[in-house]
């Protein structure tokens, strides 16, 4: 056998084994003859011409994602950095489309992220865009879907995953928060201090309510007792001006000794001399003796009456009943 046989059946070998090739799982694959399109191949063993049939490219058709960052300004004028997600996939029945309308997808999706963002921002104040990111993202997926469907694209769902607002403008933002709190944490303060006030004014009113009826009740029941006391000093033959005597004595007493039982006491008892006692009981029995000839004396004179013809005046000045005539 000779060596240029050999060379040929070698040659031969590699030329059919060249006409078979494999298509992985969510890959097609293009093939052309002779620089023209001839058909699209799905996964699995296929067969083309050797030599004449080539594979042009290889189309992936899984999802795949692009992130796209973008600067734009709000209605505020506030500059701020956001983070587009765009999940995409090539429509296996428009394998063509993709392949040969459109050679760079990412940038002309990326061009068409900008031109949504920069129109729907703007628009917005910076509190507004965190609230309304899911509508611009909407936003841009049906403008995205428009576009790409032409070229054969699927826009699965578009994220804004991210907005970043000027650092100086984030401090700002946080001072008004930590504002905002301050003031709120300030007004509940301010209204628990106003339950407490009032609280405690009602709980004050309500004691010296009590302590009032207290008191009260004290001195009657004080009265009370004076009151049994002085008829039970009456009974023995003490007259009820001695017997009031006695009782204030006993109560001097009484409040001497209780002062002196407590050491800490800063109270003075005047007078507290070892006489006062006694110049007490002089004192009030004086008094009452005194007050007694003025009653009688008062008692004897003569009555207030009116003038009358033909008839004198008896009048008496301390006399202060209603006068009477005179026949």
């Amino acid at each position: 056998m000779s060596t240029a046989f050999i060379i040929l059946l070698v040659l031969a070998f590699f030329i059919f084994m060249s006409s078979f090739f494999t298509v992985k799982q969510q890959t097609s694959v293009i093939v052309e003859r002779f620089g023209k399109f001839t058909s699209v191949r799905n996964s699995g063993l296929q067969l083309k011409l050797p030599i004449i049939d080539r594979i042009a490219g290889r189309v992936n058709l899984k999802i795949q994602q692009l992130d796209v960052l973008i600067e734009t300004q709000t209605k505020d004028n506030v500059f701020i950095k956001m983070k587009v997600s765009v999940q995409f996939k090539v429509i296996q029945e428009h394998v063509y489309e993709a392949f040969y309308k459109l050679e760079y997808p990412h940038d002309q999706i990326t061009a068409y992220v900008f031109d949504v963002v920069r129109a729907e921002v703007p628009k917005l104040i910076l509190d507004d865009v965190f609230v309304r990111k899911d509508d611009i993202a909407i936003a841009v997926k049906r403008e995205l879907n428009e576009a790409m469907t032409t070229y054969g694209y699927d826009i699965i769902n578009t994220l804004v995953t991210d907005i970043d607002p000027d650092i100086q403008v984030k401090n700002a933002m946080n001072r008004i928060n930590a504002a905002e709190r301050e003031k709120t944490a300030a007004m509940f303060e301010s209204e628990a201090q106003r339950i407490r006030i009032v609280a405690k004014a009602k709980a004050e009113a309500e004691s010296k309510k009590l302590q009032g009826q207290g008191i009260a009740d004290q001195r009657r029941e004080i009265a009370r007792g004076l009151v049994e006391s002085v008829e039970v000093l009456n009974q023995v033959g003490i007259n009820s001006q001695e017997a009031s005597a006695l009782i204030v004595i006993t109560q001097h007493y009484d409040t001497l000794q209780a002062i002196g039982a407590d050491t800490n006491s800063n109270l003075i008892l005047l007078p507290n001399s070892p006489q006062a006692a006694s110049d007490m009981l002089n004192s009030m029995v004086t008094s009452f003796s005194a007050s007694n000839i003025i009653g009688e004396e008062m008692k004897k004179q003569p009555k207030k009456v009116k003038k009358t013809s033909n008839s004198d005046i008896n009048y008496n000045p301390s006399d202060t009943s209603e006068p009477t005539e005179t026949a």
